[in-house]
């Protein structure tokens, strides 16, 4: 069985709630992380609704894997584009599917090592639990209690659409 959800009004909801908890903890121009491939477009779309006019960073968290051993190099290695210095300044890490917590994991440690960011908040579209790791996000646009033979997988950037399959179909 696949089914399809429509993101746009997860995204509106979203962008609420976010600007919300900014307001809550006074961040001010806030830097939005997006990570490859999902997690950027949920920020391209996240920043145009906030209205933000700070840059956009998009981070390819290959290389930070805790399992690069054994999987290998991703076909699709992109580079990581911070266009901004990190010390010191207010994070939004977005993610479009939160699972293991190992992503998250990999992408905080690749970006401590660019510098020492004054707060990160995480976004995710989809937390589907199944957490490994004490990762929670801050904003989430759907919680899902899937079983480990489903997958969910993020189609875009526009239009942006979220599709839920089983893996025995």
């Amino acid at each position: 069985m696949m089914m399809t959800t429509e993101v746009e009004p997860l995204l509106t909801t979203m962008a609420h709630e976010l600007g919300t908890l900014m307001a809550e903890r006074q961040i001010h121009a806030p830097a939005l992380v997006g990570i490859h491939t999902g997690g950027v477009w949920v920020a391209q779309r996240l920043r145009q609704l906030l209205s933000l006019d700070t840059p956009l960073a998009s981070l390819d968290i290959s290389f930070y894997r805790d399992d690069f051993s054994r999987i290998g190099l991703q076909p699709q290695v992109r580079p990581t584009e911070l266009p901004f210095n990190i010390d010191d300044r207010p994070i939004v890490l977005v993610d479009d599917v939160l699972y293991t917590g190992r992503t998250i994991r990999a992408a905080l440690d690749e970006l401590f090592d660019y510098g020492r960011p004054a707060s990160v908040l995480l976004v995710a579209l989809v937390d589907r639990g199944g957490r490994e790791l004490p990762i929670q996000a801050d904003v989430v646009g759907l919680r899902l209690a899937l079983n480990p033979t489903q997958q969910i997988k993020l189609s875009g950037p526009k239009p942006l659409q979220l599709e839920i399959r089983d893996l025995h179909e």
